[in-house]
């Protein structure tokens, strides 16, 4: 039998992926040093609970736990990313996704499920956690960006006003959410959608992976789409009967908390991993927080981003 190793494109976490051939069969052996828990057992875990339901997700071939290395089936190497970019018109494409989505919102999680002697549970989003999320566009991104002692002063100005505003959101912690969905995450094999990197899912706001869907810093969508892939959501989904705005306010919150944490992450990992290619999405991810800061009850919120910062500034500044 023949053996083909080839180590290909990893994602933001401490993972290393190679697709292992053997003869016309391939499958995709994953390698995590660090955070071997989170990357190996709980990814294994949370796969296992999207195929249980119907979602096409890698599945466990050998297990190596040991070694730090796990075996998956391969999901090929087609995402939606690089269907949709060349599209002139994308919205069906986003309907399937949010087809696909709804699809994902409708599982019901257990309390607690096993990997080998292991226990894990899937968390629930809390306070604690948004603001451990958005806390990382101070530890990270102001960090390097502005260099001065006002940061842990701005820090507490701005994050008592996220305090505020994340305790508007209108939905309860209820519905399973990826936390990564974009179409960089969706795979296309065999006609057939299939999603990746799903190692952080939690238990938290429905509007949370729809916001990370329709805000993706990586393809800009018109404000129009965005408006249509929206309205698509709310007909189709079990929110369908609540008004538009119940949505849209939660939609934007968690827009803006989401992608001041991509500030952050993005940062993090030029900083700190030597992955310059993230930056030049900063400039767009200011956009979009700029454009659901719109929201009246983004207000104040906005007001202190632009009192304490310069935002015009800080959208042209990609290379740090």
């Amino acid at each position: 039998m023949k053996y083909e190793l080839k180590k290909i494109s990893g994602d933001a976490s401490f993972r290393e992926f190679y697709r292992l051939k053997r003869n016309n069969q391939t499958s995709i052996i994953v390698l995590a040093q660090k955070e071997k828990f989170k990357n190996l057992a709980v990814y294994t875990v949370i796969n296992n609970v999207l195929n249980n339901n119907r979602i096409n997700a890698p599945k466990l071939i050998s297990n190596h736990y040991k070694n730090s290395v796990i075996e998956i089936s391969d999901l090929g190497e087609n995402t939606l990313f690089d269907r949709v970019i060349t599209k002139k018109n994308k919205l069906n494409s986003y309907k399937s996704i949010i087809k696909y989505l709804i699809k994902i919102q409708k599982i019901k999680v257990k309390k607690i499920y096993k990997f080998r002697n292991l226990k894990i549970k899937i968390p629930k989003y809390t306070l604690s956690n948004l603001h451990k999320e958005s806390d990382l566009f101070f530890d990270w991104y102001l960090k390097y960006v502005l260099r001065n002692k006002r940061i842990s002063k701005i820090k507490k100005i701005l994050r008592f006003e996220l305090n505020k505003v994340y305790k508007k959101l209108n939905y309860k912690n209820n519905t399973f959410v990826h936390r990564d969905f974009h179409i960089s995450n969706i795979m296309i094999n065999k006609n057939k959608l299939g999603i990746i990197d799903s190692q952080d899912a939690i238990i938290g706001n429905p509007l949370y992976d729809v916001a990370s869907l329709i805000d993706d810093v990586r393809i800009k969508l018109t404000n129009k789409l965005q408006k249509n892939i929206f309205d698509f959501y709310h007909k189709n989904s079990k929110l369908k009967n609540d008004q538009i705005q119940k949505l849209k306010n939660d939609f934007d919150i968690l827009s803006v908390q989401r992608n001041l944490k991509i500030l952050g992450v993005f940062v993090r990992l030029y900083k700190r991993d030597n992955k310059e290619n993230y930056l030049k999405f900063l400039p767009y991810t200011w956009t979009l927080i700029e454009k659901r800061l719109q929201n009246p009850v983004l207000k104040d919120l906005k007001l202190l981003l632009h009192k304490h910062l310069s935002i015009k500034k800080l959208k042209k500044f990609n290379k740090i």
